[in-house]
C-alpha cells in the first residue's frame, strides 16, 4: 500500500484525536483502518440507509443514525474506548471539510443529531 493509511482520514487529524483519544495513537490508526474495512463491506447498505456528503477529497460522509457508531462498535468487537476514539476522529474530519467548504455550522449542527462515517471510496 506504499505508506499510504487504508482509510480517509488526514495524518494531522489522526494525530489531534490521538491526543486526546484514550487509545495509543499506533492503536488509534490500526482502528481506522480495521473500521475502514467495515465500513467498506457496508457501502451498499449505507446508499440505501443514510444520507451522503461528498468529502473534500476522495470519499463520502454517511450521516448515520445517532448511536450508530456503538452498534458498529459492538458488532466488530471494539471496546466503548476504541469506538469513541474512531468516532471522534471521524467526526474531526468532518467538521476539518465542514470549514473548508463553508458549511462549518451546518456539520456542527449535523454532529449533534447524527454520527458521521468517513467512507473510502470502493478501489
Amino acid at each position: 500500500m506504499s505508506g499510504e493509511p487504508s482509510h480517509p482520514i488526514e495524518s494531522q487529524v489522526v494525530l489531534l484525536a490521538g491526543a486526546k483519544a484514550s487509545v495509543s495513537l499506533a492503536r488509534l490508526s490500526d482502528l481506522l483502518a480495521e473500521v475502514q474495512t467495515a465500513l467498506a463491506e457496508r457501502t451498499d447498505e449505507y446508499e440505501q440507509r443514510f444520507e451522503q456528503i461528498d468529502a473534500t477529497g476522495d470519499g463520502v460522509f454517511v450521516l448515520a443514525d445517532d448511536g450508530y457508531w456503538h452498534e458498529l462498535g459492538d458488532e466488530i468487537g471494539l471496546t466503548r474506548r476504541e469506538t469513541d476514539a474512531v468516532a471522534r476522529t471521524h467526526a474531526a474530519q468532518f467538521e476539518r471539510d465542514g470549514r473548508r467548504m463553508n458549511r462549518k455550522e451546518e456539520f456542527e449542527t449535523t454532529l449533534e443529531i447524527r454520527d458521521v462515517l468517513a467512507v473510502s471510496p470502493e478501489e
